[in-house]
């Protein structure tokens, strides 16, 4: 599932990341390494039938490093504070196991046939969440004793062994996507930790012969095509000004110098990609793009869904969130003398501060 536009599990390895030397996926692969893209990480290993067995397949994974303490963290628990990891590897100091927990707050009660059977005493009940910390070799040494598949988290085999396990500070904020409506408070948190950065942007093409016409990625049938260094596809280059804008990152010119043959003919989709990428790098995401397309000819509206499509798939966000239109200028000017096309394109990008 994609989150503010990047796959859960990748926040999750994010939040990680400054933390650990290594980050062991567990899973299906190649679902994994799509999701996981540039973060750096292990080969993933496949999972087991139960969460028991796919976290000791991670374990056997790591035996060559031989490390000396693992994080075991579920992947749909994006935003583990920073702080909570470093109070979790901290008190690794004095104990073996350290799990991070919440207080229970709400009343609890025991329900039977939709009755409610009995109050239950929230004293020392506390919520568990992941990441949990533990001497490798011990957990290893329990994983591999134990077989019955019934661990929902590995503090319980630690328990199970009588062992102690140290309780840290969790966070409400650390809270695990299960349900859809986990989904939608996840989506709201993650804009409350961002601002939103507004750019703008316009670009304009000349129309000549001999070229195809590239417009929002697609290949538009005309007689005539834009002119430029790259394929000239006037609405990604304003689309990109408008992204690099919201970020103060400069213009495409800044990124693509056209003096550089590199770029000779290039597919602007290219362009496009960085911009997103440069995006992620900042921990942000794209909320909404708007793309105005000024020319008399071609038509636009038979090929807008098309165009709409691929600006979503470049940029890796839905297409309900994406915009193209076109205008005319009542034949005035260069465009409406059908000397060339202009475009203007506006965005938001939530990002942290």
């Amino acid at each position: 599932m994609m989150l503010g536009g990047r796959p859960v599990i990748a926040w999750a390895a994010l939040a990680l990341l400054p933390h650990v030397r290594f980050l062991q996926p567990v899973g299906d692969a190649a679902a994994i390494d799509a999701a996981l893209g540039e973060i750096a990480h292990l080969p993933p290993v496949p999972g087991g039938a139960t969460r028991q067995a796919s976290v000791r397949a991670g374990l056997e994974a790591l035996v060559p490093f031989a490390p000396d303490f693992v994080l075991v963290h579920d992947a749909a628990r994006p935003f583990a504070p920073a702080a909570m990891i470093e109070g979790l590897i901290a008190a690794l100091a004095r104990a073996d196991a350290v799990i991070p927990a919440v207080p229970v707050a709400d009343t609890l009660k025991r329900g039977d046939g939709g009755m409610v059977a009995a109050t239950v005493p929230r004293d020392d009940l506390f919520r568990v969440q992941t990441p949990q910390a533990f001497r490798f070799q011990t957990l290893l040494d329990l994983h591999r004793a134990d077989d019955t598949g019934l661990a929902t988290d590995d503090a319980y085999l630690f328990e199970q062994a009588g062992l102690g396990v140290a309780l840290t500070p969790g966070s409400d904020d650390n809270f695990k996507i299960t349900y859809p409506a986990d989904f939608s408070r996840m989506e709201q948190l993650l804009m409350t930790q961002r601002l939103p950065h507004i750019g703008t942007g316009y670009d304009v093409h000349v129309l000549g012969p001999d070229r195809k016409l590239m417009l929002c990625g697609v290949d538009v049938p005309f007689e005539l095509g834009l002119a430029g260094h790259s394929d000239a596809d006037v609405g990604i280059h304003a689309l990109c000004d408008a992204i690099y804008g919201a970020m103060a990152e400069g213009d495409i010119g800044r990124h693509f110098p056209p003096s550089e043959n590199t770029w000779k003919d290039a597919d602007s989709a290219r362009f496009l990609s960085h911009a997103a990428a440069l995006v992620r790098k900042r921990d942000g995401f794209v909320v909404n793009v708007d793309v105005t397309l000024i020319c008399e000819r071609p038509k636009i509206s038979p090929h807008a869904e098309k165009m709409r499509a691929r600006l979503a798939e470049l940029l890796d966000i839905p297409v309900s969130r994406v915009s193209v239109k076109a205008t005319t200028t009542e034949r005035l000017g260069f465009t409406g003398r059908g000397e060339g096309i202009a475009a203007q394109a506006a965005v938001v990008v939530m990002l942290p501060e």
